[in-house]
């Protein structure tokens, strides 16, 4: 069945018919609301709503609202490539023309939309998740695909990239993927998603921690948007110091809610993504850290998309001081300055016009890692190939901290200078004799154990909920972007509480003590670039 075009004009027809075949589980988008007009500077201006499918609190068919920008010489002659955008979480969608002006200027057309719960859309946010905001963005999609004046590829296949940052970087892996699994190939042509996650259940409760300032924060922004077992949820994690998994009977399980909300959980299932993805990942970012990007490159694309793909790590995106542990956050964006003169956005328009248009602009930089690098004179851009820890230094142990309370400790691991970007880790005999231990480590960066300070505001948790003696573990660290300079140590800091995990350390008093301690390095030498 072919959908109804969602707005018609007096001055131009704006339908058409898609052809048979096109995602068979999507119904034909319908009009749900009234819907408005405008000319501003050239830009045809579209307000309208199409109906999607209902979800565990509102069961009917939910409106999902957007505006549609129209470029100027726009029409079934010269039909243009559209660029898809949506807002972070609380937020809702941008309807001024001026702040697509970057694409719109070049003959993109701009469609921004209020994800569900959000915004004048329906229903109740779900996270993401591909049985309700994976339906929203395939008939966004058809809709776009019934527009002749967009350029398509093919039936139901417009000419597509996507913007957006945090939320609004989670429905473009979400619709790629979406699409992958029921088309076979994802139809977006490029994605260029900010500030966005991995996997849900490890960026807000990593090692089972959650990631308090951050979740009650998420909570307020979303309070009347989520269903009731999330909020439920969220207050049961704080209280109770872990992530509620359903048990006992009648608890919320967030594990299982958030099990499918992410790019971790489509390559679970065998999907990768062969499209070109420009990543914009926070290095300073405390909710969806560095690593969450870098895994999701590493991970969620194709070797072949990877060669055709940039990532960028800029110093910002969420980020909340950390005062215990005493953190240093810079901020700047080096990288994109570097490779496109300017910010993250003139780096993007560049790499569609590559990706989507097939033009030289003379964008370098492909296949690599762009790291803003912390340094005591601010931010400089470091390039790496790749981001395994390849260098391990032994340390002198034991490293000992006090759990439930207590000031940080800290272990020398190098002299400066030296250069770390990448994904470090520690490996380690732990051993913690209570019940629940828990204690949080990072990279630190000073002249002294006294005034060492975790690098870009992040700690990472370890958990054993049993007695342990001398147990081998591998200790996740924070990924980094630093230059130690000469005169200044790169610290393995532990500490018992971290402000980001308020209310998660141990709730007994004991020890948790590191031994026989090896940190795994990401150091960059002299054949690979900084500036």
């Amino acid at each position: 069945m072919a959908p109804r075009p969602i707005v018609r004009s007096t001055r131009a027809l704006l339908g058409g018919v898609l052809a048979a075949g096109l995602m068979a589980a999507a119904p034909p988008p319908a009009v749900s609301a009234p819907v408005a007009s405008a000319e501003r500077a050239g830009t045809r201006v579209v307000d309208g709503c199409l109906d999607s499918v209902g979800d565990t609190e509102t069961p009917a068919p939910v409106p999902i609202c957007f505006t549609l920008f129209r470029p100027e010489g726009a029409t079934a002659r010269t039909p243009k490539p559209v660029v898809v955008h949506s807002h972070g979480w609380g937020g809702s969608r941008t309807t001024d023309p001026a702040a697509f002006e970057p694409f719109l200027s070049r003959g993109y057309a701009v469609l921004s939309f209020d994800q569900r719960g959000f915004g004048e859309s329906g229903g109740k946010a779900h996270v993401e998740n591909p049985r309700y905001e994976g339906q929203d963005v395939r008939r966004l999609v058809a809709m776009l695909a019934s527009k002749p004046w967009i350029r398509q590829d093919g039936p139901g296949d417009p000419r597509m990239a996507a913007i957006g940052g945090s939320y609004g970087g989670g429905y473009q892996y979400l619709g790629a993927f979406e699409e992958l699994r029921t088309r076979g190939e994802p139809v977006f042509d490029a994605l260029a998603p900010e500030i966005t996650w991995w996997d849900l259940r490890r960026s807000l409760a990593p090692a089972g921690a959650v990631r308090t300032l951050w979740a009650l924060a998420l909570s307020a922004a979303g309070a009347n948007d989520v269903p009731r077992e999330v909020l439920t949820g969220l207050a049961v994690g704080a209280a109770e110091g872990e992530l509620p998994d359903g048990d006992p009977e009648g608890t919320p399980d967030l594990r299982a809610f958030f099990a499918k909300n992410g790019p971790s959980h489509h390559v679970a299932q065998g999907r990768r993504l062969d499209i070109p993805v420009l990543v914009g990942q926070g290095a300073t970012d405390n909710l969806f850290p560095l690593e969450e990007g870098l895994t999701t490159f590493g991970r969620a694309l194709t070797p072949e998309a990877r060669r055709s793909s940039i990532f960028v790590g800029y110093n910002g995106g969420h980020t909340l001081p950390s005062a215990f542990p005493a953190g240093v956050g810079v901020a700047g964006d080096p990288c994109s300055r570097r490779l496109a003169g300017g910010e993250f956005v003139d780096l993007t328009v560049r790499f569609f016009d590559e990706q989507l248009r097939g033009r030289d602009t003379g964008l370098r930089g492909y296949g690599k890692y762009h790291l803003a690098t912390a340094a005591p004179d601010g931010a400089r851009c470091t390039t790496v190939s790749g981001v395994r820890a390849d260098r391990t230094v032994d340390v002198e142990g034991p490293l000992a901290t006090t759990t439930a309370a207590g000031a940080p400790v800290t272990a020398e691991v190098a002299q400066g200078p030296i250069r770390v970007a990448g994904m470090p880790f520690v490996t380690a005999d732990v051993t913690a004799l209570g019940v629940g231990n828990r204690a949080f480590y990072a990279l630190a960066v000073g002249t002294s154990p006294a005034d060492a300070r975790i690098v870009q505001n992040n700690v990472l948790p370890i958990s054993e909920p049993t007695p342990v003696t001398g147990e081998p573990r591998r200790i996740r660290l924070p990924a980094v972007a630093v230059d130690v300079p000469r005169g200044q140590n790169l610290y393995l800091l532990a500490t018992p509480t971290s402000d980001m995990f308020t209310g998660m350390a141990s709730r007994t008093p004991g020890v948790v003590s590191l031994d026989d301690i090896r940190v795994h390095l990401p150091v960059v030498d002299g054949r690979q670039g900084g500036a």
